[in-house]
């Protein structure tokens, strides 16, 4: 095993062979860039533990099992402070709200829900991809002036699921139109999630959409667009990789003792029925291509890594940061899908900076636990999963420049 580098945590030993390291002088650029510039918004927090498989399991986890996850610890935000580390985050975070809600079926046989945000930050159309019956925009519920019952329905700010003749948003009023009182049975299969009726406010939301505390912290996964890993098949990267897994973590059923590897189920939780929801989940969906640069520039980052340089270096020969990302609407959107607070998300990622930036600047988000995401090729041994000389060198740089945590 390689000795790591004495600036990093030796917990983080990155499982890849290094090759030597080059500076922005070699390159003879005509600007100040350093050549591995701190992220924007992101943080120095390293969390003290790396992905592990064990040998005695064979090759990868089970298909149809929840992902191992890592617990983190929550730092002491006054010690931080006097340590010097206080990130450089957002201090404020933008505004954002939700223009539209639609059901989706998927070729998985999943539904999810997709809702579009709008924001105060940028002109771009970001989402939220939502699994389960769960979580809900907050601001999509919200009411608006001089809309009609019709109009709720169009933009996604209905209870339950849309029919033919339907005539309102609310539940109370179907009951009243119908002049029945619905069993509990049926109202749980209208709402989805069995949530309870409102007091008849105008305006009032009538489901409860907040994350059931038995199923433990939601699944997050905060990832940046990417045209060509997603549309275009390039194995240049993992990111469409990484979407497709998370989506499948996300439409899984809820963890239980025999589901979930290294997890520690609750006595509430060893009586549930047989047949299990999907715990579900939220994909937020940045616009922020080529990590923040765009898809111009991308390709010709493609260019420049074809004449030998790595995906880093690329950028900063074009003049751009390495990771010019933001996360601050991710912390937004979080907020308003109602996953706010102490109990925390569970976050899909490999990227030790992001775990704090998405916590937001006064940790209105908390990420209480890490899930690796290996790619799928070192967990089948090659069987499966994007492969080829291109990825292994964009992997090789993101262990060794921008200190992911990937382990085979």
């Amino acid at each position: 095993m390689a000795a790591y580098p004495a600036h990093a945590s030796p917990a983080l030993t990155p499982l890849s062979h290094p090759r030597p390291q080059r500076t922005v002088s070699d390159f003879k650029l005509e600007h100040t860039h350093s050549a591995v510039p701190p992220p924007l918004v992101s943080p120095a927090l390293t969390p003290p533990t790396t992905p592990w498989r064990n040998s005695e399991e064979g090759v990868g986890q089970r298909h149809d099992r929840q992902p191992r996850s890592i617990s983190l610890p929550q730092p002491d935000e006054a010690t931080e402070d006097a340590a010097g580390e206080n990130p450089s985050l957002l201090q404020v975070l933008p505004k954002v709200w939700c223009e539209v809600r639609a059901r989706i079926p998927t070729t998985t046989g999943q539904e999810m829900w997709l809702h579009l945000y709008h924001n105060n930050a940028d002109e771009k159309e970001h989402l939220a991809i939502v699994f389960g019956p769960n979580i809900r925009s907050r601001s999509l519920d919200a009411a608006m002036p001089g809309e009609t019952e019709r109009d709720r329905m169009i933009r996604g700010a209905y209870v339950g699921t849309l029919f033919p003749g339907r005539t309102s948003s609310r539940l109370q009023a179907i009951r009243r139109e119908e002049g029945v009182r619905p069993s509990a049975g049926y109202l749980t299969g209208l709402n989805g999630n069995g949530g309870g009726i409102s007091n008849g406010q105008a305006g009032q939301q009538e489901i409860d959409s907040s994350y059931p505390e038995e199923l433990g912290p939601p699944l997050v996964r905060i990832h940046s667009e990417c045209y060509t890993g997603e549309t275009v098949w390039s194995a240049r990267c993992d990111c469409g990789e990484q979407l497709d897994e998370a989506e499948r973590l996300m439409g899984l059923p809820v963890p239980t003792p025999s589901s979930t590897p290294g997890s520690e189920i609750g006595e509430h939780e060893s009586h549930r029925p047989s047949k299990l929801p999907s715990a579900g989940g939220v994909i937020i969906y940045l616009r922020q291509e080529g990590r923040g640069i765009g898809l111009k520039e991308k390709l010709k980052a493609y260019n420049l890594q074809d004449l030998g340089h790595d995906t880093m270096e690329a950028n900063l020969l074009l003049r751009h940061p390495g990771d010019a990302r933001s996360y601050g609407l991710a912390t937004a959107m979080l907020m308003d899908l109602g996953l706010g607070g102490d109990r925390g998300i569970k976050l899909l990622t490999n990227n030790p900076d992001k775990v704090r930036a998405v916590e937001g600047p006064n940790r209105e988000v908390r990420v209480v636990e890490r899930v690796p995401m290996v790619p799928i090729a070192w967990q089948t041994g090659g069987e499966r999963g994007v492969q080829g000389k291109e990825v292994e060198k964009y992997l090789s740089t993101k262990i060794e420049k921008m200190k992911h945590m990937l382990s085979k």
